[in-house]
């Protein structure tokens, strides 16, 4: 959307609910809150409006008889709608919480659910709320070829990944810094940015993610390394950490070589922080434990990350010596709407805490989800609402710009 027509359409709300009486109740209060409000009970007559009247906000309904709230929000997906997305319903909680993650997952601009009846200050709180970020821009189809392994293994032999760093704090106290994580970014010299969902999972099944791994942990410790020489004795305690496939758990000897790297940088293994991805793919269990034991011992830490989100994340926990676990960024993202991820996320810092491990949220987007974390005792957070992954040049600017304690 164009930014002249962002103007035109910043107050414009498009209802779409079967129950008539309902809708001109959601219209009067809207106008009451300044916008424009168009409200439809039909399908065909929502997509119709969608085009020619292009809202800036969408309040949808889930049940209704000739097209459910599901097939609306992948209609919305199909056509990349811009509009901020308000889910409402008389169903259960979990069931418009669902709607909501599913809205997200589609990459649409979620700005909340209201369960029926709601107030105008209900609406007025949502109508005002940005998305929590903006989603990732959807490549054109025929713009970009088809990924293939023989163009990922040149850009890894040709330095065409390089890292962005994205800063981790204190969650209580937000200004302090503890470290940062290091984020493989693939810029092609023809097509541009290449999003890490197009590459690291090829790199997994093409055998290409051991080389790729490597490349990633030279540039994230030659950065580190850089950082505790501007910074001195401030940053003798912070890491920083680097995602490490499952696939990667293959040679007895990584352990010894990882040391060997610090050296080279002039770093200590616990100044580099190991978040394991993908623990449920481990083909020889016993040879990663014996590994990821090893590197404990030599004092790298060890993270699992995405905690909650594989059936075996809790197998994996009571059985791997983890040093940290990172809740998964989706629960952090809907704790200020859905009763169920903050009761995930109490009981995930409970256990992470009775088990001696440092807790991390990620997809930090807004001071509500900082404050809850915090309130809950998590340790250590990073995402947007700190600060977005940035360049190595970038880091030190960043840094002078806060107070380090």
């Amino acid at each position: 959307m164009m930014r002249s027509q962002q103007r035109e359409t910043a107050s414009r709300l498009l209802v779409l609910d079967d129950d008539p009486d309902i809708g001109q109740t959601v219209r009067n209060m809207a106008e009451n809150l300044g916008y424009q409000c168009r409200v439809t009970t039909r399908p065909d007559d929502f997509f119709e409006a969608l085009d020619g009247w292009r809202p800036s906000h969408i309040l949808l309904d889930l049940v209704m008889p000739e097209m459910d709230g599901m097939e609306v929000i992948r209609h919305l997906a199909d056509r990349r709608c811009d509009a901020t997305l308000i889910i409402s319903s008389g169903l259960g909680n979990r069931v418009i919480d669902a709607a909501s993650r599913a809205a997200s997952q589609h990459q649409l601009n979620m700005a909340g659910v209201l369960a029926k009846p709601f107030s105008i200050r209900d609406l007025r709180a949502l109508l005002g709320r940005q998305p929590p970020a903006s989603p990732v821009p959807r490549p054109v189809a025929g713009a970009m070829p088809e990924i293939t392994p023989a163009m990922l293994a040149d850009a890894i032999q040709t330095n065409q990944i390089g890292l962005v760093y994205q800063p981790k704090v204190r969650c209580a106290e937000d200004t302090v810094t503890v470290g940062f994580e290091a984020l493989a970014r693939w810029t092609h010299p023809q097509w541009g940015p290449i999003p890490p969902d197009r590459f690291i999972l090829l790199a997994e099944r093409e055998g290409l993610i051991e080389p790729l791994t490597r490349k990633v942990l030279v540039q994230a410790c030659a950065t580190m390394a850089a950082i505790r020489r501007t910074r001195g004795r401030a940053a003798d305690d912070w890491s920083m950490a680097v995602n490490l496939s499952a696939r990667c758990l293959t040679h007895f000897d990584m352990a010894d070589k990882l040391v060997t790297l610090c050296q080279l940088h002039g770093l200590e293994p616990r100044h580099l922080t190991l978040e394991l991805t993908e623990t449920a793919a481990m083909e020889d269990g016993v040879l990663a434990l014996d590994l990821l034991t090893r590197l404990r011992m030599k004092g790298f830490q060890l993270a699992i990350d995405d905690f909650g989100v594989g059936y075996s994340s809790m197998v994996q926990l009571a059985r791997l010596p983890f040093s940290e676990l990172k809740l998964d960024k989706a629960f952090v993202a809907a704790a200020g709407e859905s009763r169920e991820a903050r009761t995930i996320i109490r009981s995930a810092v409970d256990l992470g805490h009775q088990l001696d491990l440092k807790v991390i949220g990620e997809g930090v987007e807004n001071g509500e989800s900082l404050a809850f974390l915090s309130e809950v005792g998590c340790d250590f957070v990073q995402g947007y609402y700190i600060a977005r992954p940035m360049g190595k040049e970038a880091i030190g600017g960043w840094l002078d710009g806060r107070d380090l304690g």
